[in-house]
């Protein structure tokens, strides 16, 4: 089993590049700067940017193996691993690393704001893929945020990271959409996917044996993680993938509820409920009518 060396502060990731430490809680680092280091497998205690340069490594991140393209961008959350199993030989890196820790956050908008930058939790192989005009504007926020770290720590540095951390990071949420966008095609693909394995589910006996089906079950069908899943389907349709599964689900019970020797009991059965009042309550919510009511109308 490989060994996965834990980095809980922004000293142990600045100390294995040999980088000094201008601020406990945040480091920008370019990594042509730096020592050449070896890429183990590393769990981080803190928010993690890589933006890779025009060279091209392996990563292990996640349940994939990437392959790094020039100008892309990939966002590591406190907890998760990434690396290389076999990352033995030092190797000179290529770009630039953005790291801060959650304790920066605590006590400002941002930090209440940061479960809205979902791309965090996305695989790497969902990782932000830039032009070159938008590579500038993400250099541009490194700069500036390395800039800041140079000088005294004042009353005003919070504030001013804070600040440039929140528009490098509303600058990826809009170029992630642009990247839904010019990707419509292979979305509307994943789509097609999506409704044949809804329909595929209802069709089968896994509703009775599993329940209902969740985004991460169709997530990990399409290989792909349950926020990246999520946010394509919401920009693709304009629903979330859980109202789109629930707007399904009411639709098979629709059909099923035209079979008058079926009571609604067992219509919430074969559709995965656990409780037949927990499918009613859903159906009126959706449908605006309760089940029986539903069906004494058509």
């Amino acid at each position: 089993m490989s060994t996965i060396i834990n980095m809980d502060t922004i000293h142990d990731f600045n100390s294995g590049l040999g980088v000094e430490t201008l601020h406990p809680l945040i480091s920008v680092v370019n990594f042509e700067e730096v020592k050449p280091a070896t890429t183990v497998l590393r769990r981080f205690g803190f928010y993690y940017i890589v933006f890779k340069g025009d060279s091209c490594d392996v990563l292990k991140y996640g349940r994939n193996q990437y392959d790094y393209q020039e100008g892309t961008l990939v966002f590591i959350a406190p907890g998760q691993v990434a690396g290389n199993e076999n990352g033995t030989e030092f190797i000179q890196l290529n770009g630039w690393g953005l790291c801060f820790h959650p304790d920066l956050l605590r006590g400002t908008t941002l930090g209440q704001k940061m479960k809205d930058y979902t791309f965090f939790a996305y695989e790497s192989n969902e990782s932000l893929h830039m032009s070159e005009r938008e590579r500038q504007i993400i250099l541009d926020c490194f700069l500036e945020i390395r800039e800041e770290l140079t000088q005294k720590i004042d009353k005003h540095t919070k504030s001013i990271l804070i600040s440039n951390l929140e528009v490098l990071l509303n600058h990826c949420l809009r170029f992630y959409d642009r990247q839904f966008i010019t990707r419509g095609e292979a979305n509307k693909d994943i789509l097609s996917r999506f409704e044949q394995l809804l329909d595929n589910y209802f069709d089968s006996e896994k509703p009775q044996i599993n329940g209902l089906p969740s985004v991460q079950y169709f997530a990990d069908q399409l290989h792909l993680s349950a926020n990246y899943f999520g946010d394509l389907i919401k920009k693709e349709t304009g629903k979330s993938a859980q109202e789109y599964i629930q707007l399904k689900t009411i639709d098979k019970a629709k059909d099923k509820l035209y079979n008058p020797e079926k009571s609604v009991n067992e219509v919430a059965y074969e559709l995965g409920f656990k409780y037949p009042h927990h499918f009613s309550r859903m159906f009126k919510k959706v449908v605006g009518s309760s089940p029986t009511d539903y069906r004494m109308m058509t």
